[in-house]
Formats: C-alpha cells, sequence, structure tokens
C-alpha cells in the first residue's frame, strides 16, 4: 500500500513496519523476488507482526505487499541454494548433521512463518490482508491467516504447492477446508486452478473486491473503522470465533505442516519439481 502523510516507518530486510495512529501496516517489499521469503524475511516479518500485535496502542494491522505483487511464498532459489548454514543451529539444538536435501532449509523459513501466522490468528486486534497482484503457495496462506482479506481487482490466488511436489503449508491445510469446505480445498489442493479476485470472492476465500485504482483508499477505510472500533469486544469476539472454528488447534497442525513439508523436500518429486521450475518446463513426477 502506498504510505500516507505522518506515517513513521521502520525500514527491516525487506520489511516496512508503517505506523499512522492506530493503525499499522506490515509491508512485504522484495519485488524483485515476487515478495518470496528467506530465512532473514521470515524472521523480520515475525518480528514485525509480533511488535504490532502486542503493541496496545495499534488496534487494526494490515500486511500487504509491494504495490504490484502479494507474496509468492518461501523462496525457492534461497531453498535450491541450502539455506543459511548459521541459522541451523538455532533449528537443531542437538548439532545434528544438516540434511543433504532441501528440507532443512525448508523448516528454517516456514519455523519463523507459521510463528507470524500463529501470532496474528492470536492477536486481541483484526488483521487485514490487502493482496494486491499474486498471493501463492506461502503468501496464499499468509493472506487466508488473517481475519479479512481484500484484494484488487488485478489479484490472483493460487495453491501453487503441488507445482514443485510439495505438500500445503502456511496454515493452508487447516483453514482452506474451512473457509471454502472439503471438496473444493481437495479440488484447489490436486487440480491448482489460478483464481482470479472474483472467483475468490465467490468461493468465500475473501471478503470483498475492489477496484485498484481505488484499492488503497478502501482498505484504509475499512482500516479507520476498525482501529475506532471497540478492540477489546473485537478481540474477545475473534477468540470466540476461533475457538468455535477449532482455530484454537491450528498450533498442532502448523507443526504437522512443517514436519510433512520438510520430509516431502526430501523427496525426488521435489527436486524434480525444483529443476523444472527453475528450468521453466513441465515437471515430469515419479510419484515419490
Amino acid at each position: 500500500m502506498k504510505e500516507q502523510e505522518g506515517e513513521v516507518v521502520e525500514a527491516l530486510y525487506h520489511i516496512r513496519v508503517t505506523r499512522r495512529g492506530a493503525m499499522g501496516v506490515i509491508t512485504l517489499d522484495r519485488p524483485e523476488r515476487f515478495n518470496a521469503l528467506d530465512v532473514q524475511m521470515a524472521q523480520d516479518l515475525r518480528k514485525a507482526a509480533l511488535a504490532l500485535a502486542r503493541d496496545r496502542a495499534v488496534r487494526c494491522v494490515v500486511l500487504a505487499g509491494h504495490e504490484r505483487v502479494f507474496c509468492s511464498g518461501a523462496d525457492l532459489r534461497y531453498v535450491q541454494q541450502g539455506g543459511d548454514e548459521a541459522d541451523f543451529s538455532y533449528l537443531q539444538p542437538e548439532a545434528r548433521e544438516v540434511p543433504t536435501g532441501y528440507g532443512a532449509a525448508f523448516k528454517q523459513i516456514l519455523e519463523y512463518l507459521h510463528s507470524t501466522i500463529s501470532e496474528i490468528r492470536r492477536a486481541p486486534k483484526p488483521f487485514i490482508a490487502a493482496v494486491r497482484g499474486v498471493a501463492a503457495a506461502g503468501g496464499f496462506g499468509l493472506a487466508m491467516s488473517c481475519d479479512l482479506v481484500y484484494a484488487s481487482e488485478d489479484a490472483w490466488f493460487e495453491w501453487a504447492y503441488s507445482k514443485t511436489g510439495l505438500t500445503g503449508a502456511e496454515s493452508s491445510t487447516f483453514l482452506l477446508p474451512r473457509l471454502i469446505g472439503l471438496r473444493r480445498a481437495l479440488e484447489m489442493a490436486f487440480l491448482n486452478p489460478r483464481l482470479s479476485a472474483q472467483e475468490a470472492w465467490s468461493l468465500g476465500l475473501i471478503n470483498g473486491v475492489f477496484p485498484r485504482d481505488r484499492f488503497d483508499e478502501e482498505v484504509w477505510r475499512i482500516a479507520e473503522r476498525l482501529a475506532e472500533g471497540p478492540t477489546r469486544a473485537f478481540g474477545i469476539t475473534k477468540r470466540l470465533l476461533n475457538e468455535a472454528a477449532g482455530i484454537d488447534r491450528l498450533d498442532v497442525h502448523l507443526d504437522k505442516e512443517l514436519q510433512f513439508l520438510a520430509a516431502i523436500a526430501e523427496g525426488v518429486d521435489f527436486w524434480e519439481g525444483l529443476r523444472a521450475f527453475f528450468e521453466k518446463r513441465k515437471p515430469q513426477f515419479r510419484g515419490e
């Protein structure tokens, strides 16, 4: 979203944290990589979400991408290059040998990204996802984890995990059947349709679609209304609705998503999917 007069901005690594009155904005700012997250960007996203979620002066948070894109998920180039070995000591405190596949690099990113998603769901205030451009794979899950999701008319949504032979993560396998039902969730996971903003709204994935020339204005209007509302009551209502929908079990499911995705990333199908992704060709999966 475009920065507004009077905002205070903190610049982290490809993350901008913006404050305007009682509203906070987290902007993913790595457009040259379609806002894909490497481990440092995932760490800083968690830091920003945690700070705004726990700041009582902030009564509504908007999560947005650079003007042209929301988020394409984990940075596959970073994963292909093996991740950051210095960070493995945190993820593997027993100093086990680093796996030779790609699971550990994924785990680096997902540890922080899953923590961010958990914090968004627990936050005693509304989080809004403002989606321009692509929201795919982890970006799709990140958007779905917010309380309200609004999209520009030129946005699109894609499951995308299966394109490289991966299982779902970033809350997607937990939230998707709750949002659109089991049958449609399975169809998205197996057939991977690319949904326009209007199609996503029709399915119930998002709350609304706005023209791109008025998108920032419309999202700010909703955020201001929420920031002026009864924040404590909103927080309690969010907690009750989370419990009614079973979202109080999200953390357990996030751990399973991480475990299975890291394991599948060690397999031959992901190796082929990753090579095909960078070679811009259709993968030849073996079903393994």
